[in-house]
Order: structure tokens, then sequence, then C-alpha cells
């Protein structure tokens, strides 16, 4: 029976993940901010910016000034009943949230200055209160690190939703063996191996992301609300309650550093990048395992187009994709470093392009995510081709280890283990055939156990140390991960 038959865990089924990618999608366009092109069967975003500041940030910057506003009470409102009426209309304003101006003027393009105008509109004159202190500066840092934050949480669920899947896959077809391949872009046949440790080896890259956003988290997660432009706030307000309100681990030690530096975008560009390096080398090996001359997977027709031109033609668009968007990402990340590197101290106006770099990288990893989790829950896996690709002579250094265990140096069993090979070749023959007579011609440890060393399953299951491709040790590698990934969702 075909692996794929028996791999059913309905929450990864294609179905599923294509609502995913058609719900984020519809999102958007609701949203108003995106501009689509589709294969027949996979959307896929591209996403333009500018108004996505609007969008996005409008919301948190009127949460911000909610809660900033209390800090001034007793500063700018006189009367404790003008304080309650402002707080219900202001709550008011956020459920209804800013609308579009009809508008065209510099004010309206000024997304805070044009909050502030709508807020008038609405509550009157007590809106003119909520700038006192305050500056773009600090607002938009904090809006920035709001947005972050969230936008962090979702692409971490996303990863161990992906590497969850990858687990669960590679514990059903823990018995397929396949060659392992070392030396790109020849992919030259290097040693057997289970096709759930290559599955694994992605899985162990991605928890690696997965812990970098944690890290990540806690250098966005510092407020500098309440620094001002860059000298700081003159009235005297309590940050560390407006922290608290917020849901900030600490607040910002330097106003000018607090209002200046972007270095948690530059941190989460990276992480994008690295995350999308690993997806890369996945799409990039899957790609090749899908064409005919490996055909070690079939993707479904969820995640593969056909040509336009040659019927017989299915291609791994949704792979190339992924590889190709890693290419997008590192454009961000180094476009933005190049815009910081020159910068003087404190806020400039340069520092307009972390909007743009951070909503795009998001968007492309968001999407990249869970069509890997498509993928990887629904290609096919042709087991019969895999275990046809394997060949003797990937049993080369299991005859130099047959050796050792007689006794003998390794790098003495190396060279023998060479000379075997260089027989076989000469010969015209597989490692496999050469008899034991040639082999002694070699050394005279060679004898009649040496066929054992033919046998791929065997072969494998010597590499049981810790992290090798044995059974147990790969079992090892499901359950750890089994416990990571429970120990992940138990966290806040």
């Amino acid at each position: 029976m075909n692996s794929f038959l028996r791999f059913r865990f309905a929450h990864r089924t294609h179905k599923h993940c294509l609502r995913l990618l058609q719900w984020q999608v519809q999102r958007e366009i609701n949203y108003g901010v995106v501009a689509l092109w589709e294969t027949p069967t996979l959307y896929w975003k591209s996403s333009t910016r500018p108004s996505r500041t609007t969008s996005a940030c409008g919301k948190l910057i009127l949460k911000g000034v909610k809660h900033m506003s209390k800090l001034y009470r007793k500063q700018v409102w006189s009367r404790k009943t003008k304080w309650n009426r402002f707080l219900q209309d202001l709550t008011r304003f956020l459920m209804n949230g800013p609308k579009a101006s009809s508008r065209s003027n510099q004010e309206t393009r000024i997304f805070t200055q044009h909050n502030e105008r709508r807020l008038k509109e609405f509550i009157g004159d007590p809106a003119g209160k909520l700038h006192t202190g305050r500056s773009r500066n600090d607002q938009v840092a904090t809006d920035m690190r709001l947005w972050l934050r969230d936008a962090i949480n979702t692409l971490k669920e996303l990863a161990l939703q992906l590497i969850s899947t990858m687990v669960e896959r590679a514990a059903v077809e823990i018995e397929i063996l396949c060659p392992g391949y070392t030396e790109g872009p020849a992919m030259q046949r290097a040693q057997p191996i289970r096709w759930s440790h290559w599955i694994l080896s992605h899985a162990v890259a991605l928890s690696r992301d997965a812990e970098r956003l944690e890290d990540i988290r806690k250098h966005v997660n510092v407020m500098p609300l309440g620094s001002g432009a860059i000298a700081g706030n003159p009235f005297d307000i309590d940050r560390e309650l407006l922290r608290q309100e917020l849901n900030f681990d600490s607040i910002s030690i330097n106003s000018m550093d607090a209002t200046g530096q972007r270095d948690f975008v530059a941190e989460f560009l990276f992480w994008a990048s690295m995350c999308l390096t690993h997806l890369s080398k996945m799409a990039e090996d899957l790609i090749l395992y899908s064409t005919k001359e490996f055909s070690f997977i079939t993707l479904t027709d969820a995640y593969s187009t056909g040509s336009s031109l040659m019927p017989q033609k299915k291609n791994a668009d949704s792979l190339e994709l992924i590889r190709s968007k890693a290419g997008r990402v590192f454009g961000r990340c180094a476009g933005f470093l190049m815009t910081l590197k020159g910068l003087p101290s404190t806020y400039n106006k340069d520092l307009q392009e972390d909007k743009e770099a951070m909503f795009d990288t998001y968007d492309t990893v968001h999407a990249v995510l869970q069509v890997a989790t498509g993928v990887i829950s629904t290609l096919m896996v042709n087991q019969p081709a895999m275990e046809r690709a394997l060949s003797p002579d990937m049993l080369a250094t299991d005859l130099a280890y047959h050796l050792v265990r007689k006794g003998m140096p390794f790098r003495e069993a190396h060279s023998c283990a060479g000379k075997a090979v260089y027989i076989a070749e000469s010969k015209n023959i597989h490692l496999s055939q050469i008899t034991v007579e040639d082999l002694q011609t070699v050394s005279p440890l060679f004898d009649k156990d040496v066929s054992s060393v033919w046998d791929y399953n065997r072969s494998v299951e010597q590499y049981s140390a810790p992290g090798g491709t044995a059974r147990s040790s790969v079992t090892a590698q499901i359950e750890h991960f089994r416990t990571w990934l429970q120990a992940q969702k138990q966290k806040p």
C-alpha cells in the first residue's frame, strides 16, 4: 500500500491548508491592501504596502492614545467628569475605528494627525489634548512594536504547525529508506538514510527558527512610548504603569535611542531571511525529488500546475515560489540595513522604509509557511523509486567500517575500501559483486561475512547513536519533537 494512503491526519489535509490561504487572502482583500495573481489552484499574495500603515497601525495608535491619555488625566483634565466623558467618547471612537477621509491634504496623509482630526469630529475639542508631550517618533516606534509582537506570535504558530506536520509524517513513514546526498549541485549519492531522517533534518532547522523568534520577541517587547521626539517627556508620567497597560516587558532607558533605532526590525528581517533559507533548501530538494529522474515524490494538483505548451509536465510551482520568495526577503533585509548604515542619531525620515520591509516580509513568510505545510502534508512518496535508487556503492563506507570492527585503523580501512571501489569500477560491476577472493587481495581481513555489508536496512541500523538514522534514533528524534512542541504550545 502506498505510504500516503496511511498518512491520514485530518488537521493537515491540503483542503485545510488551502482554506487557510484563501481566508488570509480574502482578509487582506477586505482591507484593500493586496494585489493578487494566482495559479489555477494556489493563491499567492504580492502585497503593496503604502496603505498598510493606515490599515494595520490605526487601532494600535489609538490603543496607545487611550492608555497614555490616562496618565495625563491630572495634567490636562481639570475635573473627573470631563475625564470620564472623554474616556467614554474615546472608547466609542475606538470601536468604530478610523475612517478614510475624502480630504487629500498633507494633514490627512499624516496618519496620526488624521486620527486627531477625525477624533475631534467625533468628540470635540478634548481631542486636541491628546498629543500633549507626545511625538510621532515614539508613537510610531510603539505601534510597530505592538504590531510586530503579534505578528511574531502568528508566525511562530505557523512554524510550529509546519514542524508538527513534518514530525507526524516522519513517524508514519519511518520504514522508508532512500539515498542521502552530499556535495550538491551534482547531488552525489552518499549513504542510505531513512526518509524520516531527511524530513526531521528540516524540522530541526525550523525549530531553531521558532526559538529565534522567542528571542526577537524579547527585544521587540520594550516600550518606547513616553520618550517624546528626542529629549523625553516633561510631564513626569508613569511609564511603568503605561508598560503594564500595553503588556510590554520593559521600558526603554534612553529616549534618543528609543525613537531612533530599528534594531528589532532588522532582527526580524534577518530571522525571516534565515527561515526562508531553510525553507528554500527544503524546496530545492523536493523539486529535484519530484522530477522524473528521481520520481521520489509526487505533488498533489493543489500545489502544482501544468505547462501551457507541454501536456506531460507537472510543475512544482509551489516549491519554486517558496524558493524564489527567499530572494525577495533577502533583498528586504539587505536594503533596510543599507538604509540604516548611514543615518545619524535619533529619528530620521529614512526610517519610514522600515514599514514596507517589515509588512512585506511578514506577508511573504506568512504565506510561505502555510504553503510549505500544505506541500509536506499532501505530497505522495514513491517508496519503490526511493529503494531502487539505493546502490551498493553507497555502502563503501560500511565496507570500511567492517574492517574497523576487525581492528583495522579507520584511515587504513578507508584506503582498502577505496581500492575495492576501484576494482569494481575497473571490472564494470557493482561493489557488492566483488568476490571474496578479490577483496582478500586488498586485505586478508575480508572473509565470507562481508556479505552482511550489502544489506541497506542493516546499514542504517548501525547509526544508532543519538542523532543518527537508525530506527531507534529517529524514533527518539520524533519523541523529542513531540515533547518540544507540547512545551512550545504551553508557553504564553
